[in-house]
């Protein structure tokens, strides 16, 4: 059976990677990696954190509609290439992305069967918390991803499911939830409903005999 696309989005600093790092932990999914035209910063090794290219090899395959997604940011692309999601999927594999709002919105477009979840903060008070105390932006930038912030949420709407990010374990437990859920969904489960189906003869021959012992009858 072909894998199911997941995918997570949700405002920057509301704390996508540390949720999505505790799912991983526990439960089996393929986490398709980006790929950017940017160069890597220290520490940062290809094919693990990005795939790192030149632009023109982005861009050729930009040309082919190599990707799920794109998007151009501060003179950079990044985009989730299509081929290795695709061959995870056709293994019966099942794909988690870890993108931006509007990256979901654009691979929604393309594989509307994805199951898209929102990650939210508890407030966007608290958010504003987050992205002081990480201490990686100014505050006109703070300002900037506020604003975006407030604009994706009001624009939930667009997606399947919600996830509050308040407490981090509630939060994966959520998650966690919502794979099982659409893993166990009817069109999922069919060989689990044909097994339900299966009679042994010869267990129902000995529970038989063990009916016809103790009440005279089979229970037919």
């Amino acid at each position: 059976m072909r894998g199911r696309l997941f995918v997570m989005t949700g405002a920057s600093g509301v704390g996508k990677g540390t949720v999505r790092a505790k799912v991983l932990e526990r439960t089996r999914l393929f986490y398709s990696i980006s790929m950017t035209t940017r160069p890597p910063r220290p520490g940062e090794r290809d094919g693990v954190d990005y795939y790192f290219v030149d632009r023109p090899t982005f861009e050729a395959l930009l040309q082919q509609d190599g990707f799920l997604e794109h998007a151009e940011y501060v003179g950079h692309f990044y985009g989730t290439p299509r081929a290795p999601v695709e061959r995870a999927l056709a293994r019966g594999e099942d794909v988690l992305l870890e993108i931006e709002v509007q990256g979901a919105l654009q691979v929604k477009a393309k594989v509307p069967e994805a199951v898209l979840i929102f990650l939210v903060p508890p407030s966007l008070s608290e958010l504003k918390r987050r992205l002081v105390y990480r201490g990686k932006d100014r505050p006109e930038k703070i300002k900037e991803r506020l604003e975006r912030a407030e604009w994706e949420i009001k624009n939930a709407h667009r997606f399947d499911y919600v996830v509050v990010n308040d407490v981090l374990e509630d939060a994966v437990a959520d998650f966690l939830a919502i794979l099982t859920a659409e893993r166990r969904r009817t069109d999922r489960m069919q060989e689990a409903l044909e097994r339900a189906l299966v009679r042994d003869l010869d267990l129902e021959s000995e529970l038989d005999e063990i009916l016809r012992r103790n009440y005279g009858g089979t229970g037919d």
